[in-house]
């Protein structure tokens, strides 16, 4: 009978590793499968689908385990690889080309579109590159954040290109909004930011996104003139900066920091990525507020490779 599984020892994370540094250390797939197993299982390997601990390893199949829980794999087992239930799956590139996608992602400021990954990595296709990226992406989830506190400010902004600059078969008429599309931020002064495509900025949207994202027991809550955010002063203390008048700081009212993370987003969005379609906006806000929210965070790489 194989030998049941035991906890393996988690890899020492390098903080600030280099790209240099990185290669080095994770070269080949051992080194790759190893710190995989390690980040997704610390206190040993356990069952994807039934999460019991009761898995033995495949003496002919290495980085391969089976599952006997009988509620699980049944008499067969069921059988699963380091990989599995993770962006890995079912994808022909190794973990050290994975390994590079991710640290590069993880270490642009302002991101690094497909096309470079498909450059830098040497993928044979376009179409691989972007579906890596996708995948990664995907996996920057910053789930659980907990309810922003004290100065908190909201704001909104509109993601797409200029009237002026479209095509002339695909000018939307109306205001410098048409066309695009609205997204929605918060951020706590020196702490984390929350942003959100939405449909529309009615005062319905905008305070139910307000009450979900921001605790009742905030410092400020400092907006625009925007008439959506008028409900907020019953619930929450609420200042308004009145854009329309020239008025941009008064005091400890102003909305400058969810403004840079604006621009940082419009800079990439533009200067990177030069389009990016509704259908995968949410993928590039998450991707934008993930990095910015672990600006601070040395082991950001490792962080991305424990949520994969």
């Amino acid at each position: 009978m194989d030998k049941k599984v035991e906890a393996g020892k988690p890899l020492c994370t390098q903080p600030n590793i280099t790209l240099a540094q990185l290669m080095k250390q994770f070269s080949d797939e051992t080194a790759c499968k190893t710190l995989l197993r390690d980040m997704r299982w610390p206190d040993g390997v356990e069952c994807p689908r039934c999460k019991s601990k009761k898995v033995y390893a495949l003496a002919s199949k290495p980085w391969h385990w089976v599952c006997k829980n009988k509620d699980c794999g049944g008499r067969n087992g069921y059988r699963f690889s380091v990989i599995t239930k993770t962006i890995f799956e079912n994808t022909n590139y190794p973990l050290s080309t994975w390994f590079q996608v991710i640290y590069l992602m993880t270490q642009s400021k302002k991101g690094i579109s497909a096309l470079q990954i498909h450059r830098q990595i040497g993928s044979g296709d376009y179409r691989t590159a972007w579906y890596m990226v996708m995948r990664v992406r995907a996996a920057m989830k910053d789930d659980g954040l907990a309810k922003l506190l004290g100065t908190v400010e909201i704001d909104e902004t509109y993601i797409g290109g200029k009237e002026k600059n479209r095509h002339w078969n695909k000018k939307q008429g109306g205001s410098g909004t048409a066309g695009k599309i609205p997204v929605i931020g918060a951020i706590s002064r020196k702490g984390k930011v929350v942003c959100k495509m939405i449909e529309n900025t009615d005062t319905e949207t905008l305070t139910r996104f307000v009450r979900k994202t921001v605790s009742d027991r905030v410092d400020l809550v400092a907006t625009d003139e925007h008439s959506g955010y008028r409900y907020l002063k019953w619930a929450m203390p609420h200042e308004v900066i009145k854009h329309s008048d020239n008025q941009y700081v008064r005091g400890e009212v102003h909305t400058n920091s969810i403004e840079s993370f604006w621009s940082l987003l419009k800079r990439g969005v533009l200067g990177t990525y030069h389009n990016v379609s509704k259908k995968y906006l949410p993928l590039y806000l998450a991707e934008f507020q993930y990095r910015f929210n672990n600006r601070d965070n040395k082991n950001i790489f490792f962080d991305v490779i424990a949520g994969c």
